[in-house]
C-alpha cells in the first residue's frame, strides 16, 4: 500500500515548530513523537485536548505512529464526553492541563528533556490509515462522526499550501488564533505545517497584545491564521500590528471591507478558505479581488434536490454543504449564505449573513448578530421574528436602529434589539444557537419604544 511521510521536512535541522519564539528542529520533534508513543495507554482512540499546539501535534504524531485514532469534537461538554465513550469505549484523554476533569482515563503529556529517540528514517504512514474522527452536532443532538484517512488529509493540505503560496521552498512560521482541535485549525495550523515544510507556533494567543507579541517573536516570512471575529478585534485596536507575509481566514465569510483593512494594516495578502468539518478545505479566494471561490482541482459541486453537494479529490463521499451556493462554471462558485440563515419575514426573504454584515458595519458596533426567535408556544400561531444582540457601548438603541433603517428593509429590523457586554462566541468565533437562545431567555423583557418600532433595551 502507498505510504506518506509523517512530515515533509527532509533535513534533521529543518524547523518544524516555534515555542515562545524558540525553534524546534525536525529531529527533536520526531524524538518527542517517538518518546510519547512509547508510553501511550493501550486504548485505540485518543481525545487530544492539549492546549499547547506543539504538544497537540506531538500527541497526534504519536497516535499516528501507534495506529491510534484521534477524536476531534467541536465541544467537550459532559454530555458529549458520555456520548464519546459510547462511540469509542476505549477512549482516553491526552491533556497538558493538570486540572483537566474529564470523566475519562487520562494521559498527561510527558514533558521531558530532549533525548536521542529520533528514528533513522522518516516515519511513513499508510495512506489508507484512519487517523481521526471529526464530529458535527447532528440534527438530533447526537454527534455524527466523520472518518478522516491519512492520504486524503495530506492531499487536501498540500493543495491548500499551494493555494496560499507557502509551498515555495521558504520556511514560513505560522501562528494560529484557532484551536488545533477544530477542523480549520487542525488542517491549517498543524497538518499544513507538517506537510509543506513549514513551522507551526505552539501558542494560541487570544488578546490583541498577545497576538502581536507572538507574531513579533517569529522570524519572517510569517503567517497569521485567524477568523473574521479575531481579525475584527485586532483591527479595532490602535496598537501597531507587526508586519506579516500572509493572512488566512475561515469559519465565516469575510466582508471585502474588513479584508481590505486587514491587508492595509498588516501589509500582506489575505486569503479566505472555504470548507466544512465534513469536507475539510475545498476552496479559496482573495477577498479583496473577487467574490468567487475557486475549488480545489479535483473537487466538484453538484446540485441535488436544491442543495449543493461536494465530491471528488480528498472528499471521498458526496457531502451536502450547509450553504446556499451558486455555480460559476465547473471550478468556481459564489456563496449566498447559510442554508439555515435564510429567513422569510412577511413574505420577504433575507439572509442572516447579509443582515449581520450591515449590523456590524455600523460605526460603534463592536460585535453583533441577528437570530431567529419564535413566539412562545401557545401563542396564536408560531410567528418567525428576528432579534439581535449587539455590543455597542457608545451607541443607544434609537441611533443604532436609525442607522439600520438606512441599510436594510424595515421588515427585518430586530424585535427586540438587546445590548450586551459580549457575545457567547466559541474559540473559533462562532455563535452556537443554543448559547444565543440561552442568552435571549435570560435577557429582561423589553417594552416597545412606540407603535411600529422595534423593541429596544
Amino acid at each position: 500500500m502507498a505510504s506518506i511521510a509523517l512530515i515533509a521536512h527532509r533535513a534533521p535541522d529543518a524547523i518544524v515548530a516555534y515555542r515562545a519564539g524558540i525553534p524546534v528542529a525536525a529531529r527533536s520533534f520526531l524524538a518527542d513523537a517517538v518518546r510519547v508513543a512509547t508510553c501511550l495507554p493501550a486504548g485505540g482512540h485518543v481525545l487530544n485536548v492539549c492546549n499547547d499546539r506543539y504538544r497537540f501535534t506531538v500527541g497526534f504524531a504519536a497516535a499516528l505512529l501507534t495506529k491510534k485514532v484521534s477524536l476531534l469534537p467541536s465541544t467537550h461538554s459532559p454530555q458529549f464526553i458520555r456520548q464519546l465513550v459510547q462511540f469509542a469505549p476505549d477512549v482516553f484523554c491526552m491533556t497538558d492541563d493538570p486540572g483537566c476533569d474529564f470523566d475519562l482515563p487520562q494521559f498527561h503529556y510527558p514533558d521531558a528533556a530532549a533525548c536521542d529517540l529520533a528514528p533513522q528514517a522518516l516515519p511513513a504512514i499508510d495512506a489508507q490509515q484512519v487517523v481521526a474522527y471529526v464530529f458535527t452536532s447532528g440534527s438530533t443532538g447526537t454527534p455524527v462522526p466523520h472518518r478522516k484517512t491519512w492520504g486524503p488529509l495530506v492531499s487536501c493540505v498540500r493543495e491548500g499550501a499551494q493555494r496560499l503560496g507557502v509551498a515555495d521552498g521558504r520556511s514560513y512560521a505560522m501562528l494560529g488564533t484557532v484551536p488545533a482541535q477544530h477542523m480549520y485549525g487542525f488542517e491549517s495550523t498543524v497538518l499544513t505545517c507538517l506537510q509543506s515544510s513549514n513551522a507551526l507556533c505552539a501558542e494560541r494567543p487570544f488578546y490583541p497584545l498577545d497576538v502581536c507579541a507572538s507574531l513579533a517573536r517569529l522570524p519572517r516570512p510569517r503567517v497569521l491564521i485567524s477568523t473574521p471575529i479575531h481579525l475584527r478585534t485586532l483591527l479595532g485596536t490602535d496598537i501597531d500590528l507587526p508586519a506579516v507575509d500572509l493572512i488566512v481566514s475561515a469559519t465565516a465569510a469575510l466582508s471585502p471591507q474588513l479584508a481590505l483593512d486587514a491587508e492595509q494594516r498588516f501589509g500582506a495578502r489575505l486569503i479566505e478558505i472555504y470548507g466544512s468539518t465534513e469536507t475539510g478545505q475545498i476552496a479559496s479566494r482573495r477577498t479583496v479581488a473577487t467574490h468567487e471561490w475557486h475549488l480545489w482541482p479535483e473537487v466538484r459541486m453538484s446540485l441535488k434536490d436544491g442543495r449543493a453537494w461536494a465530491q471528488g479529490g480528498h472528499v471521498e463521499e458526496g457531502t451536502p454543504m450547509g450553504d446556499v451556493l451558486e455555480a460559476r462554471g465547473a471550478e468556481r462558485f459564489i456563496l449566498l449564505g447559510r442554508t439555515e440563515d435564510l429567513v422569510n419575514i412577511a413574505g420577504k426573504r433575507g439572509s442572516l449573513g447579509y443582515l449581520n454584515h450591515h449590523l456590524n458595519a455600523i460605526p460603534g458596533v463592536l460585535d453583533g448578530t441577528f437570530f431567529v426567535r419564535e413566539d412562545a408556544p401557545g401563542s396564536a400561531g408560531s410567528v418567525t421574528r428576528l432579534a439581535a444582540f449587539v455590543v455597542a457601548p457608545s451607541l443607544d438603541a434609537a441611533s443604532l436602529l436609525e442607522q439600520l433603517r438606512e441599510r436594510i428593509d424595515p421588515v427585518f429590523l430586530p424585535r427586540p434589539l438587546l445590548f450586551v457586554e459580549r457575545l457567547p462566541r466559541s474559540t473559533t468565533g462562532k455563535l452556537p444557537r443554543e448559547a444565543l437562545l440561552s442568552l435571549a431567555a435570560s435577557a429582561p423583557e423589553c417594552a416597545p419604544a412606540h407603535l411600529g418600532r422595534p423593541w429596544a433595551r
